[in-house]
């Protein structure tokens, strides 16, 4: 199995940029597609972004444009550069490893195996 854990977090302002990271460990990094996940209190883990063992990226629509996912599998690493970000950004944002090679990237939370556990960000007013 892989183990995950996000950074990058943090406190910013409307239109401010972040960049988290997603550190893997254990097996094979590129043997997995890599998604970003959101989850706001009192509601559903949201989907963000994925991203396949080659490269391909894909995004939720309210991210289009102002997300961007890649990975660099030699340090094991998939980053998610934030730029544009809004109040409504604001959630704590899990990265997650699906080992299905698919047709379509998987974009619901149950199509992923392994989780981080977090990182908080806040977009203020």
């Amino acid at each position: 199995q892989v183990q995950l854990v996000e950074s990058g977090g943090g406190l910013v302002q409307t239109g401010a940029s972040l960049r988290l990271s997603c550190a893997a460990s254990g097996r094979t990094f590129s043997d997995y597609a890599i998604g970003w996940f959101r989850r706001v209190p009192g509601k559903e883990r949201e989907f963000v972004a994925t991203i396949s063992r080659s490269g391909r990226p894909y995004y939720a629509d309210f991210v289009k444009g102002r997300f961007t996912i890649s990975r660099d599998n030699a340090k094991n690493t998939v980053y998610l550069q934030m730029n544009s970000l809004k109040p409504e950004d604001t959630a704590v944002y899990y990265c997650a490893a699906d080992p299905v090679r698919r047709i379509f990237l998987g974009t619901a939370a149950n199509q992923y195996d392994y989780w981080g556990q977090g990182t908080q960000v806040t977009v203020s007013s």
